[in-house]
């Protein structure tokens, strides 16, 4: 191959192993989120109402890299479960808070597991999943901060 075109090597692609490892490590949280009937995306938005307990849409979207038109429908699946509650501001009618219901924080505790569980799916140490964090949070924050 011509040495020009090396950049365009599977194996040269930052984007590749991501996204593979992405994929992978999807895959593994599903049979666990399937005992709490969650989706991955429904589990990160239930992790984020834990720990803030209650949040506006545009909170939820920031915070989780969604689009709006990506979380409405999940948003109506999760309190179709009955595990959160949307209610308009009375301060500011144009915005929509989300609390999780009784239900929805015990999902909390029927969580914990999956973590650890995860973990030591990954094959790799403590030390190495924080350099990992260290550098996927770098590229998050640079671009969150471009786009504001």
């Amino acid at each position: 191959m011509d040495d020009r075109y090396s950049v365009l090597r599977l194996k040269n692609q930052l984007c590749f192993p991501l996204y593979a490892v992405s994929n992978l490590i999807i895959r593994k949280y599903k049979p666990l989120l399937n005992e709490l009937d969650l989706t991955y995306t429904q589990y990160i938005v239930m992790m984020v109402l834990w720990e803030e307990k209650q949040v506006n849409e545009k909170f939820l979207c920031e915070s989780l890299c969604l689009k709006s038109n990506t979380l409405t429908p999940l948003l109506k699946k999760l309190e179709e479960k009955g595990y959160i509650t949307k209610r308009k501001d009375k301060s500011d009618e144009r915005n929509l808070l989300i609390t999780p219901t009784e239900e929805g924080e015990k999902l909390q505790d029927r969580a914990l597991y999956i973590p650890e569980a995860i973990a030591r799916e990954s094959h790799i140490n403590e030390d190495e999943a924080a350099i990992i964090y260290q550098i996927l949070y770098k590229i998050l924050n640079a671009e969150k901060a471009l786009n504001r």
